[in-house]
């Protein structure tokens, strides 16, 4: 048992002071409540979690397999980023007098507040989708398990948009982090930065200095 004791000496000149019994503090309490608030503490503190950015990237095939020269991109939107400027294109990149005999690629710009609308737009199926199984949730017909496996397979349909960003070598990092957020919010299921090309940057560099 934890005390605090005192000698109860007296060094003072003169008048003895009558004996007093020796105080006795019990320091035990105090040491419980210690160990009780550091128990609590322990059990109820919860770490922050770090804060990361989700960016898919395809997986790569084991087996390489040749790409036949009548393949199409399928549903696939294409953002070229260079300093302040947002520029995309639909579908596939086509060079001018290419071999497939298709027209050649024309590049769109666009603002930043425009892009929500495209994505939403282009991504309907998606989002349609969303609307039911979200409804259907907040009825309890189907569990959270369900609604994200269900939403995960509407996101890797056919029909979903898929979107490439590219960048060159003068494209600010926030518009490359709003390009993400913008896919986030329009539930952009496959979405990936890759390296732009030689013929994607001469049509950007060609279209920015008009």
């Amino acid at each position: 048992m934890a005390q605090i004791q005192d000698t109860g000496n007296d060094s003072g000149k003169g008048k003895k002071r009558p004996k007093r019994g020796m105080p006795n503090v019990d320091m035990t309490p105090m040491v419980d409540l210690a160990f009780l608030l550091l128990t609590f503490f322990v059990m109820t503190t919860t770490f922050s979690k770090a804060k990361v950015m989700k960016v898919v990237y395809p997986a790569k095939p084991k087996n390489e397999k040749i790409i036949p020269d009548n393949a199409k991109i399928n549903n696939a939107l294409t953002f070229l980023l260079t300093k302040d400027h947002i520029y995309y294109y639909d579908g596939e990149f086509f060079t001018e007098g290419n071999k497939k005999g298709e027209p050649a690629t024309k590049l769109t710009e666009i603002e930043l507040s425009g892009v929500r609308k495209l994505l939403a737009d282009r991504n309907k199926f998606v989002i349609d989708k969303k609307k039911i199984y979200a409804d259907q949730l907040y009825k309890k017909e189907i569990a959270d398990t369900t609604y994200v496996k269900l939403m995960t397979e509407a996101q890797k349909d056919q029909k979903a948009v898929k979107v490439l960003i590219k960048t060159d070598d003068k494209a600010l990092t926030k518009a490359f982090i709003d390009m993400i957020d913008e896919c986030m919010i329009a539930d952009i299921g496959t979405y990936t930065h890759v390296d732009i090309n030689q013929d994607e940057l001469n049509l950007l560099n060609a279209t920015v200095n008009k």
